[in-house]
């Protein structure tokens, strides 16, 4: 049996696009919750579709259109980041130019995700909130040993750029986004949250606040591969009932404003 979902996602470019699944009608026509723009981690982020597609698609069930970021691992990060953001900002404005109204976007990230968007060039300003999962902001020979040795031998750059330390300075002078949830998880040990509410606490007028769930580093990346082959019947339904508390802490904190 495949997901209900399978078949919707589509792809535009470096972008795997999913619309609501799960929408309402009620008084008026029947509108999506909001928009998720979602980045994924390191080397799980090029299939963002498969990797993420539990979660995803259960955000999908809960009302809320999916713009899926693809990219493989790199060291220029600012890049990256910037490239993501143009191609959300491309994608948002053509659905909107499309259906003749606009969503609230809430901008999810897992691990390096949640940096890339935390590089935003617009500083968090056209979202309602940011929601990071398990937030890793780890150097190049920590994340990467072996390329991070290589480029050493080689003369290329073998750190990220900006690097750990420029990332938070970065964040502590230029994120303007207030409503930031931080979600950790209890058994994660490359989760940096704590230092990175540190950090967004100490500007003014800051709303932001930590969660803290059952899991693990890859709790957000359970795809569901054995549900997708075998049926509803091999399924875990614990890890299913993890997306749909997962999903709904996201939901929540969007209402909410984070």
């Amino acid at each position: 049996m495949r997901s209900p979902g399978a078949d919707l996602w589509q792809r535009r470019g470096r972008l795997w696009i999913l619309p609501a699944t799960g929408i309402r009608a009620s008084a008026g026509p029947a509108r999506p919750t909001g928009l998720v723009e979602f980045i994924g981690g390191s080397g799980l982020a090029s299939s963002p579709q498969l990797s993420y597609r539990r979660l995803l698609e259960t955000l999908a069930r809960s009302g809320w259109c999916v713009h899926a970021w693809s990219y493989l691992p790199a060291f220029d990060h600012q890049a990256q980041a910037n490239e993501a953001w143009r191609g959300f900002r491309t994608a948002r404005l053509e659905a909107q130019e499309a259906t003749g109204h606009s969503l609230p976007v809430l901008r999810l990230g897992h691990s390096l995700g949640c940096k890339l968007h935390l590089l935003a060039p617009d500083a968090g300003r056209a979202c309602s909130a940011l929601v990071t999962l398990s937030f890793n902001n780890f150097p190049a020979e920590r994340s990467i040993p072996l390329l991070a040795e290589m480029g050493q031998q080689l003369g290329f750059r073998s750190e990220f750029s900006p690097s750990p330390e420029q990332t938070l300075d970065l964040v502590a002078r230029t994120w303007r986004q207030p409503r930031n949830l931080l979600i950790r998880f209890l058994r994660d040990n490359l989760d940096q949250s704590l230092r990175l509410l540190g950090v967004l606490r100490n500007r003014p007028g800051d709303a932001s606040r930590l969660l803290e769930l059952p899991g693990d580093h890859l709790t957000p990346a359970s795809a569901g591969v054995r549900r997708r082959l075998l049926g509803d019947w091999a399924d875990d339904p614990g890890r299913q009932r993890q997306m749909e508390r997962l999903s709904g802490a996201i939901t929540a904190a969007a209402e909410a404003g984070a």
